[in-house]
């Protein structure tokens, strides 16, 4: 996969990744990161930066999810409510036992049909069959496995055992309210397949490694990005 191009802009490479790098990092708004860059010096309108990450952000985000290595074998589902230009709409995810995200999905139902979508749209992805799939007690999980004829691997339903799922909705909460709700499914989408991979990439569980081992992995992230980016280290 090709390296994004930065011929043409009137920014360098590293100032036009790195407003890319902070508005999908942090909870911070276009205009957020215009702040940040006057505070340096750097004279920048929030419509240049949002254009930035349409453009650079899904090409950024497919170049990392290229370099994730092959998942857990166990796999959370779940769903939760967003209000998209009004309507109520559901967002479905998956996250491996590790706390991966493996992919976000905007449904208009909550039903049989939209969960067995969201688990062809997962095995197709990772051509991979779980060993677990562990969801909460809603019944369309069930449903969709057997329309699935997907009766080898596990399929644990029990209370408080999906929290692995069900926190990493958390962060797309407050990106919702940052944003004051998102205004149409497309955009929704877009900007949730590029937060989980940036999530992916920079999300280090501090308090089950060393300072130093920390520092490691978060300078690893740093490089992935870059590289991602086609930004010289």
């Amino acid at each position: 996969m090709t390296a994004p191009s930065y011929r043409g802009y009137r920014f360098p490479a590293d100032v036009i990744q790195c407003a890319v790098w902070m508005y999908l990092r942090f909870t911070l708004s276009y205009r957020d990161v215009e702040d940040l860059f006057a505070e340096r010096g750097v004279q920048v309108s929030y419509e240049t930066i949002r254009r930035w990450v349409h453009v650079f952000g899904r090409h950024i985000a497919r170049r990392l999810r290229a370099r994730r290595s092959k998942p857990h074998d166990r796999w959370h589902l779940d769903e939760m409510f967003v209000r998209i230009d009004g309507k109520q709409m559901y967002l479905w995810r998956a996250v491996d036992a590790k706390g991966e995200v493996l992919d976000v999905f905007i449904q208009s139902r909550r039903d049989k049909a939209a969960a067995r979508k969201l688990m062809r749209k997962l095995l197709k992805k990772y051509a991979m069959i779980p060993d677990e799939w562990v969801t909460d007690r809603y019944a369309a999980y069930g449903a969709a496995l057997r329309d699935l004829k997907l009766t080898t691997p596990v399929h644990i339903s029990a209370k408080r055992m999906n929290n692995r799922a069900e926190s990493s909705h958390v962060p797309v909460r407050r990106g919702e309210w940052k944003l004051q709700g998102f205004k149409s499914p497309r955009s929704a989408q877009r900007f949730l397949s590029m937060h989980a991979a940036t999530y992916n990439t920079f999300t280090i569980p501090r308090h089950l490694t060393s300072a130093r081992t920390q520092r490691l992995l978060r300078a690893e992230a740093f490089s992935a990005w870059r590289e991602a980016a086609g930004v010289a280290a």
